[in-house]
């Protein structure tokens, strides 16, 4: 590729291209590559999450109310759902195109400019970690005080980790994802998203598996990493309402909280709380009660419940804790008419499982199927297949997302309601569907 890379399209085109999963760089050629930039943001205060479900969701939080305070703060999550700047956040904002193409090419020049020992093994980025070098340079090109890391897939050797310290940890729910990279047990992939842990710095997870538990607590004990469980016993006062969730948490700085999250999605409690225990331990004078609560209320969040049609809902629901968790947000909302769910997946997923689990919980009255673009996409006649077998609600086979999106969508009543969940491609092709068709 020597083409000359001068635009957006270009440098998405570059990075696009290089391999996913095919050749894995050691952690050291990383943290190498990551030191031939000059270590770009190493003296920003980091905080990094791993986790299997509600990453993307903490770091929201954990954005938005620094960003409420005053602190300039940059985060980096994956995917995307419509464009690559979604990934590179600085105060709220995703990057421009310009900046996006001068970050590519402070990456690229050092790639063109290797060290011998990263020459002799013909050293280049994976696709994530390319994009991982481009935020780290974004990041203190900007001056930003704090970085939000999201890890992309595990946590021992996610990219990510190549960075030298830290200053808070966050594991969020662990489940089964990603099984052939990180392991077939809970406790195998726990041992891998705590790989993220440093001595001495802070760690908050959920309590729930007591073998996910005992994972933590016995590694962080081992190197030396403080641990700050979050009990459901420190969450309370739960009150569902229609757009809205209020509950209390425990802090041990203000004892009980109020807090209201601008979502239905009941598994962002649990988020919040992660989000919230964290920025606690940070003891930072400028984030106050009302900050914390004012950042909460405030954060919004593409793909994760969201509601946009009236009574339409996407949700990026792509594993069977995932899916568990919709489905109780789901039972908790009233519908007078019929629930209707739109689903697809990408073949590398437990799709079978998830059929089986969306058809057996009876709660829709209708499920329609249709196949993603792309390689990874499952063929449309296996999506159907899956779901008839455990249910015998009327399962609708669409040639396209969009003829699938028109039947589903525009042909419901008022009354109805309309789940479209199965993964976060799915989430960003209707993204895209709905900005093109102007109904933005």
């Amino acid at each position: 590729m020597t083409q000359t890379i001068d635009s957006y399209g270009a440098a998405q085109e570059y990075i696009s291209a290089t391999p996913k999963f095919t050749k894995k760089n050691s952690m050291e050629n990383t943290g190498k590559f990551l030191a031939h930039l000059g270590n770009p943001a190493q003296n920003c205060k980091i905080l990094h999450v791993a986790g299997t479900n509600g990453k993307g969701s903490v770091c929201a939080y954990l954005s938005t109310v620094l960003r409420k305070a005053g602190i300039r703060c940059g985060m980096f999550v994956s995917p995307h759902l419509v464009t690559m700047r979604e990934r590179f956040v600085i105060d709220g904002e995703m990057v421009s195109e310009r900046e996006f193409v001068e970050a590519f090419h402070t990456v690229k020049k050092q790639l063109d400019n290797l060290p011998q020992d990263l020459q002799r093994i013909a050293y280049h980025p994976t696709f994530f970690e390319f994009l991982f070098f481009m935020a780290m340079v974004l990041f203190d090109k900007k001056g930003v005080e704090y970085v939000v890391l999201e890890t992309g897939l595990g946590g021992r050797l996610d990219a990510t980790n190549a960075v030298s310290h830290k200053d808070l940890c966050v594991l969020t729910s662990i489940g089964y994802d990603h099984m052939e990279y990180l392991g077939d047990t809970l406790p195998e992939i726990t041992r891998e998203k705590a790989g993220i842990l440093r001595p001495g710095v802070p760690v908050v997870y959920p309590v729930k598996q007591p073998d996910v538990t005992q994972e933590i607590e016995e590694y962080a004990a081992k190197i030396g990493a403080k641990t700050f469980p979050l009990q459901k016993t420190a969450i309370k006062e739960i009150k569902i309402l229609d757009k809205t969730i209020d509950f209390s948490l425990h802090l041990n700085y203000y004892d009980y909280i109020g807090f209201t999250v601008s979502t239905s999605a009941v598994y962002q409690i649990e988020n919040v709380s992660l989000a919230v225990t964290a920025l606690d331990l940070l003891a930072d004078s400028r984030i106050t009660a009302d900050i914390l609560q004012d950042g909460i209320r405030e954060t919004f969040w593409e793909g994760r419940m969201e509601e946009v049609f009236p009574g339409v809902y996407l949700d990026g629901a792509h594993n069977i804790d995932g899916i568990q968790a919709f489905l109780e947000t789901v039972k908790v909302h009233a519908c007078s008419g019929k629930r209707k769910l739109l689903f697809s997946a990408v073949k590398d997923k437990q799709y079978r499982e998830a059929a089986q689990v969306l058809a057996g919980s009876g709660l829709f009255d209708e499920i329609g199927v249709a196949a993603i673009s792309g390689e990874r996409a499952l063929p449309l006649q296996t999506l159907e297949d899956s779901f008839r077998q455990y249910t015998g609600v009327t399962v609708r086979a669409y040639d396209t997302l969009e003829a699938a999106f028109t039947g589903m969508v525009s042909h419901r009543s008022d009354k109805d309601k309309v789940y479209i969940v199965g993964s976060l491609y799915l989430v960003g092709e209707v993204k895209a569907l709905i900005r093109r068709s102007g109904h933005d």
